[in-house]
């Protein structure tokens, strides 16, 4: 089976508003009710697990940070009340040492500048208790930087961005593109001395949704050396998905399937090698079924299988599965561990 790191998961977030946070029976089958739970994430191979630690712009400033920090306490209690199957993991390092020893290394990512309250010090406090990438905006333009949404403030990143970015780079935290207006993309990508990501984002040349990365960009990632991790959420993998919401979401959902999934994945290897590509699923973070033949985080094999029949090797997979995403991380570490104010 093919070893999986993935990018994107908000499980947190689906257990604080169905379960008040609840970290118990996540080690027997959830049936339809949840994409993500233990058992699911054995049959998946999911060795590594990036777990969004977001809270919705909704909230006030405070409960904004609160809420982040509610979302950490969770990813925390989760391995402590499974030991035998979570890891706490921050560097490459412990990454690996977890794969080693049969345990699912979990990481976390914030989702979104507005969780920082424009406080650096804040961004220290959430990399000193473990966080391991910050996406430059959510749904919202920050004092930072412009979001895929609404009217553009910046233009890109902000100057205070760009100073973000460089704490980030500082800080050894990876510095995350998926949200993020296509402007902000270039400049962070100009901006960042480090590789970047994308957490969990699809092609825009196959369907042009404004969350999806442009072609140029998936360039300069390449040149950066960053991942690009792809998602599987039904509206930005395929285009008459995305226009039926558009619509109204009137009458029967379109099909979205594995092979559509497929052709994102094939598209960004195209435009950049095989060494700056990852899976990003966000399962849990969608209300839809996954597509069809990626209903939930059980099913990645069945992607390594049609990417098999169409060709490729292994080690193909293998780095697509988690080595691209751990080579990132261990271009980062060497920051993180120099960085003495957080030890």
């Amino acid at each position: 089976m093919i070893p999986v790191i993935d990018g994107h998961n908000d499980l947190a977030w689906h257990r604080r508003n169905t379960a008040d946070y609840s970290v118990e029976r996540l080690d027997a089958e959830s049936a339809a009710t949840l994409h993500t739970d233990i058992p699911k994430m054995r049959r998946g191979g999911l060795q590594g697990q990036f777990w969004s630690v977001y809270v919705h712009t909704d909230l006030s400033e405070a409960d904004r940070i609160r809420g982040t920090l509610e979302q950490i306490d969770f990813v925390r209690r989760l391995a402590a009340r499974y030991p035998d199957v979570f890891a706490r993991t921050v560097t490459a390092d412990d990454v690996e040492r977890a794969m080693a020893a049969g345990r699912i290394a979990s990481l976390m990512g914030v989702e979104g500048s507005h969780q920082i309250g424009g406080s650096f010090a804040v961004l220290r406090s959430y990399a000193r208790l473990g966080v391991r990438y910050m996406t430059l905006t959510w749904n919202l333009t920050t004092e930072f930087a412009d979001a895929n949404v609404g009217e553009p403030v910046h233009g890109g990143l902000s100057d205070r961005g760009r100073e973000l970015v460089a704490e980030m780079n500082r800080l050894g935290m990876l510095v995350d593109l998926s949200h993020v207006s296509a402007a902000t993309m270039r400049d962070a990508l100009r901006a960042s001395r480090l590789p970047v990501i994308f957490s969990h984002s699809s092609c825009f040349a196959l369907n042009p949704h404004p969350r999806n990365v442009p072609d140029d960009v998936l360039t300069g990632l390449a040149t950066n050396g960053g991942v690009q991790m792809i998602t599987f959420v039904p509206h930005f993998v395929s285009t008459d998905y995305w226009e039926w919401e558009k619509a109204g979401s009137d009458g029967p959902a379109p099909r979205v399937t594995l092979p559509e999934v497929v052709a994102h994945i094939e598209h960004a290897r195209e435009v950049m090698g095989i060494d700056h590509i990852g899976l990003g699923g966000d399962y849990d973070g969608f209300d839809a079924p996954g597509p069809e033949g990626l209903e939930d985080v059980s099913r990645y094999p069945a992607l390594f299988a049609e990417l098999r029949d169409r060709g490729w090797s292994d080690d193909d997979l293998h780095r697509l599965g988690h080595r691209n995403i751990l080579r990132v991380l261990h271009d980062n570490d060497a920051a993180l561990r120099t960085a003495a104010d957080l030890a």
